[in-house]
């Protein structure tokens, strides 16, 4: 079986070993760019620690940036994108993959216990695929 195959045979549940980060609506963007740059996280949770109303990226803040606006008046609300997109912790890799392609995604939440239970990025499926190749590659499979 080829690594592409394997690693995508995954389950999320295996890639969510992080704690997700949350924040306020009301939180300024200047707020949410220090807790990006903070740690290795790329995207923050908008909501009150258990309804999800959105998340913030990175790339909200770069449009943030480029856009004039001021981060300290805009807020997490104001930037954060509600169209989410959802999958169960038994998703494999692959179709969680094959999801942010056709909704041009690079999060995805992943609902557990009728919750959130984390939060898959496209970094994580790479990471995923290519700890299976360099398994594969060392077992000369």
């Amino acid at each position: 079986m080829g690594a592409a195959i394997s690693g995508g045979l995954i389950p999320v549940s295996q890639l969510i070993e992080d704690a997700v980060v949350w924040v306020s609506p009301h939180a300024s963007l200047e707020g949410v760019a220090d807790l990006l740059g903070a740690g290795e996280i790329g995207a923050l949770v908008v909501g009150d620690g258990t309804l999800v109303e959105g998340i913030v990226t990175e790339r909200d803040i770069v449009h943030a940036v480029a856009q004039r606006k001021d981060l300290r008046e805009t807020t997490a609300a104001d930037v954060a994108n509600s169209k989410l997109l959802w999958c169960d912790p038994s998703s494999t890799v692959s179709e969680v993959a094959q999801e942010m392609l056709e909704h041009y995604v690079r999060h995805v939440l992943v609902q557990q216990d009728g919750g959130l239970g984390g939060i898959v990025s496209a970094r994580d499926l790479l990471g995923a695929y290519t700890a299976s190749a360099e398994l594969e590659e060392e077992l000369g499979t």
